[in-house]
Order: C-alpha cells, then structure tokens, then sequence
C-alpha cells in the first residue's frame, strides 16, 4: 500500500511539473526586448519592418529576448510562447517567432505550420549560422538580430531565396579556403626550416633532439550588453499555433 501510495505521489508531481508553464515577459507588440540587448533606434527600424511584412502579406513576424529560458529547452520554451501569444492569423497559422536568449547563449526561430514550406528547418538552420550567430559572437546583437529578421522577410515576401541564402554560406566558405592554405603554407615553410637548421647542427657534432610544442585552442567567450529595454508597437498575435518547426542554434 505505501508502495502504490509513493508511485501516485511521483505520477502527480510529474504531471504538476508537466502542467506547469514558465513565465513570459509582457508583450509589447511585435518587438519584446525583455533582456535589453536592442537600441531605440534597431527596435523602431525592427519594428517598421515587421509591421510592413504583415501589412503586405499578413505573415507575423516577432522578435523576443528574454532574460532567461528559466531551465528550459528553447524548443520548448518558443513552441509554448508561440502558442500562447497566438502568433500567425489563425487561418492560415503564419506566424514567425525569433527568439534570443542572451544569458543562455540560446537563439531559435519558431515557424507556424503553414510557412514551413517556406521556412523549412534547413533554411532557418542558415539563418542562424549565418547571418545570425557570426554577430553575436561579435557581441553585436542588433547587427544579429536585424540581419536574422532581413533574411527572413526576404523569403517572406519572395524578394530572397533558400538559393541565395546557401550561396552565401558557400561563399563564406570559399573566402576562408585561400587564408588557411596561407597560413598552413607558412607554417610548414617555418617547421621545415627550424628542422633543416636543426638537422645541420646534428651533423655537424654534438647532436639535438628535437621537439615539438603543444597548441592550444581558445574558445570565445562574450558578455552581453545591455540597454533600455522599452518597444513600441501596439500588434498582438492573431490566434495562430506553432507546428514545431524552424531551428535553434547556440554561440
């Protein structure tokens, strides 16, 4: 009986934890910078943008940062919001969320069921890579945020393409190939060159050993800047759900 008791207790905790939704910043339209990472001015470009998507093709694009993803998944934490902002018209459930969590290192693009054609995993997967997470590594995340939002709209409103955007990153690639052929060639000029020097002072008596130094690599750390955190915009999500789709990325 104490048994069956405890598993009861564990099934209702685990339920009431399920149950349980985190708590999300007030919205203030289509832009909601809760962390302060945004400039008056970037918000009120943002802004203008977002509400020009919306006005030409009724597609709803929102812009979050938050302070924190309070222990949960980003997935989960923008799938949750998406829904209980309703953003996307409820018949057509084209909604777009870009969410940035900057203490978490966390960046998502949330995609409503019926832009998944367009918005598709492997699309939004570049956007961040690309355009998006090379900034805030710079600790710019306007710059990051606004060229995410540019990308986005551009496929949007049909004016960009998942063509162009893979062409870019392909290009990225092709501009650092030249550098570390460069830099690999100058580096085995100089170790061939400290090896003959050590191998003439060999023959010539006495002898040496040779050896090699460790490297080492170094990660990038960022600290996050911060700003008034006041939007403007007066637009609220008009019912859509989110179908899980898009793609998430960390820095």
């Amino acid at each position: 009986m104490r048994r069956a008791l405890l598993v009861l207790a564990l099934l209702f905790g685990a339920s009431a934890a399920y149950a349980q939704t985190p708590t999300f910043p007030q919205q203030t339209g289509r832009v909601t910078d809760d962390a302060g990472i945004l400039d008056s001015a970037t918000r009120a470009a943002l802004v203008e943008k977002l509400a020009g998507l919306e006005a030409r093709n009724t597609d709803q694009l929102f812009v979050v940062t938050v302070k924190s993803l309070q222990g949960y998944a980003i997935e989960d934490y923008a799938n949750r919001m998406f829904r209980q902002w309703g953003i996307g018209q409820r018949d057509k459930n084209n909604g777009v969320l870009l969410l940035v969590a900057p203490s978490d290192r966390k960046v998502r693009i949330e995609v409503g069921y019926g832009l998944e054609g367009t918005l598709t995993d492997a699309i939004t997967k570049l956007i961040i890579e690309n355009a998006i997470i090379p900034r805030f590594k710079a600790n710019d995340f306007p710059g990051g945020i606004t060229r995410g939002v540019d990308n986005l709209v551009g496929l949007l409103l049909g004016e960009n393409s998942a063509q162009n955007i893979a062409a870019q990153k392909s290009a990225g690639e092709s501009k650092a190939i030249p550098v570390m052929a460069v830099f690999l060639t100058i580096w085995f000029l100089i170790a061939g060159w400290i090896f003959y020097m050590m191998h003439r002072r060999g023959l010539g008596g006495g002898g040496s050993n040779y050896s090699s130094g460790n490297h080492s690599s170094s990660s990038w750390s960022s600290s996050s800047s911060s700003s008034s955190s006041s939007s403007s915009s007066s637009s609220s999500g008009g019912g859509g759900s989110s179908g899980g789709g898009g793609s998430s990325g960390s820095w």
